[in-house]
């Protein structure tokens, strides 16, 4: 298979020739709504909840989730330790490097939109993929186990989720848990944590940079953990991509923002858009420090295989769908 990396004008997907061109400043509008679903007594209420998902997703693909069942407790316990992590010096979280989406990368996301590295740093779990990229008990205690605990509430959240586009789409209802099993060696989801630095006072005023440039996500669906006080995404519905009129989502303790990926845009046959965000520097007036995220990816196991009802487009392993998008990101890091 041919790879690639982000100096090059041409991409095997669709998909990257389009992040190619959203490097632009645009404006920011607070006209657009981001719903906020409740998906609270899940099994009694499904119905109802999938069509509520599935129009927010038509319209914005974009969404925030409420009642999901994720104490806040587990929330901040898993932004400590994100922090905690981060804090250990570069020395010894180079003992764990990227590699097939797992492991700490600085500075090494290169998106096609931008061409310019993310300001930010990131470690990556991806269950099948972590021998010997766990910090040890002495340096991180109880870090391992607390992490995949928290993983595992992101998947199942997730999946329920994705439960409910395989209603619509006409797959059985477990097509999509299937397709991201993760007693398998094949399991390829991954949760991130994600610090973006503090400005350098010096750059206060520089537009130019971005803590993550424009792009669509890789994934089937995103589920994604912010801080209150900490903002700067913004989201951008692909129909109005090109008067960049790009809508910020406030940060809300509780409430998990999520996005549709790439994969289940070309598994709906794209009636489920995946659509752009970015996290721009803070404004000069607004708070400088450094900003926390985390984020799961439904990722689809490495052996499935992404087909949609109508066959619109010719069918792709995960391995292959996710080794074209992350090489067109990172360079020699898949």
């Amino acid at each position: 298979m041919q790879t690639m990396n982000a100096s090059q004008s041409t991409y095997a997907l669709g998909e990257l020739n389009k992040e190619a061109r959203m490097g632009g400043q645009g404006a920011e509008t607070s006209a657009r709504e981001v719903r906020v679903i409740d998906i609270s007594h899940f099994e009694a209420r499904k119905p109802e909840i999938a069509e509520q998902l599935w129009s927010a997703s038509v319209d914005i693909g974009f969404f925030q989730v409420s009642g999901h069942g994720i104490a806040q407790a587990d929330i901040d316990a898993a932004f400590e330790r994100a922090q905690q992590f981060f804090a250990l010096p570069a020395v010894v979280k180079a003992q764990w490097p990227l590699a097939r989406n797992a492991g700490w990368e600085h500075k090494a996301q290169i998106r096609p939109s931008t061409k310019t590295p993310d300001q930010k740093e990131s470690y990556q779990v991806t269950r099948p993929r972590m021998e010997g990229l766990w910090p040890a008990e002495e340096e991180l205690a109880g870090f391992q186990q607390a992490t995949l605990a928290f993983e595992q509430q992101c998947w199942k959240v997730g999946m329920q989720l994705l439960s409910c586009f395989a209603y619509k789409l006409g797959f059985d209802e477990d097509f999509f848990t299937r397709a991201h099993n993760p007693e398998v060696p094949s399991y390829q989801s991954t949760l991130r944590m994600l610090h973006y630095f503090a400005v350098d006072p010096a750059l206060k005023e520089e537009t130019g940079l971005w803590r993550a440039g424009a792009h669509t996500d890789f994934d089937c669906l995103t589920l994604l953990f912010q801080r209150a006080g900490q903002g700067g995404l913004q989201v951008l519905p692909g129909k109005e991509a090109e008067a960049q009129q790009w809508t910020p989502v406030k940060p809300v303790d509780g409430v998990i923002t999520c996005n549709i990926g790439d994969m289940l845009t070309r598994w709906s046959d794209d009636q489920l858009p995946s659509n752009f965000h970015r996290v721009r520097n803070p404004q000069p007036h607004e708070y400088q420090g450094s900003r926390y995220s985390l984020a799961f990816f439904c990722q689809a196991n490495e052996d499935a295989v992404i087909e949609g009802p109508a066959k619109k487009y010719p069918p792709i392993t995960g391995a292959d769908y996710l080794r074209q998008r992350i090489s067109a990101n990172f360079s020699n890091k898949y």
